[in-house]
């Protein structure tokens, strides 16, 4: 199945518009069915040491963040204990409760609106994760290389869970509509299973093969991970 780029509706939506509201609220749900916590969280802890004795937290970026729900159900799984997080977002809709939330956990996260690209591009680097998830599907193959060239240059540990692209998942796309997804979001699913991945598509476009450990398979039913550590 040929890899298609195509638009989609949430990312023009005016972030307070109800028919954007109620997509996220889809997606968080098609999260779950997704699994992605639990994948998310397994490979987290396969690319990242326990630095609970280091003297400094650890440093994590989630690009593509949106209302930090997910990396808030991945503090909750106690893979760390202290932790300064950046949740990079056009149009970052993370609460006050939320960000409580995370302090609660011993978690400081900072929301950061603006252009994924054009900050990491300013960061300083010494980042020991990026984390991404449903974001880098939306790029074509010469967007992605500038993103990992980029993102070899900044971190230590870099994962990216994306929509799968085969049949069975396109299929399943179709159907978001029978647990009640909204317009946007059944006319989206589609398009991202389109813009997925398959293979070791990913790991083609990683710069930098020698000095990285690089991980990329199917994740669950419908998912595809894609994992780069530094030896």
């Amino acid at each position: 199945m040929r890899r298609i780029v195509e638009p989609e509706i949430l990312d023009h939506l005016d972030p307070n518009d109800p028919s954007a509201i109620q997509s996220r609220k889809d997606l968080r749900w098609l999260n779950r069915i997704m699994g992605h916590r639990s994948i998310l969280t397994r490979a987290i802890r396969n690319a990242v040491p326990d630095q609970s004795d280091a003297d400094r937290p650890l440093k994590v970026v989630e690009l593509g963040g949106g209302d930090g729900s997910l990396l808030l159900r991945l503090a909750k799984k106690g893979l760390f204990s202290r932790v300064d997080a950046q949740l990079v977002d056009r149009n970052p809709t993370i609460s006050e409760e939320r960000l409580r939330s995370f302090q609660n956990l011993g978690w400081s996260v900072e929301a950061i609106s603006g252009e994924a690209f054009g900050w990491m591009e300013a960061s300083e680097g010494g980042i020991d994760l990026i984390l991404t998830n449903l974001f880098f599907h939306h790029f074509e193959n010469r967007e992605l290389e500038r993103w990992f060239e980029l993102a070899a240059s900044k971190t230590r540990a870099f994962i990216a869970c994306d929509p799968r692209r085969d049949r069975f998942a396109l299929i399943a796309s179709h159907l978001v509509g029978l647990i009640g997804c909204n317009a946007v979001t059944r006319n989206d699913a589609v398009l991202s299973v389109r813009a997925g991945f398959s293979g070791n598509e990913l790991t083609q476009l990683w710069p930098h093969k020698e000095g990285w450990r690089l991980q990329e398979r199917r994740a669950g039913m419908f998912s595809h991970l894609f994992v780069a550590v530094k030896e």
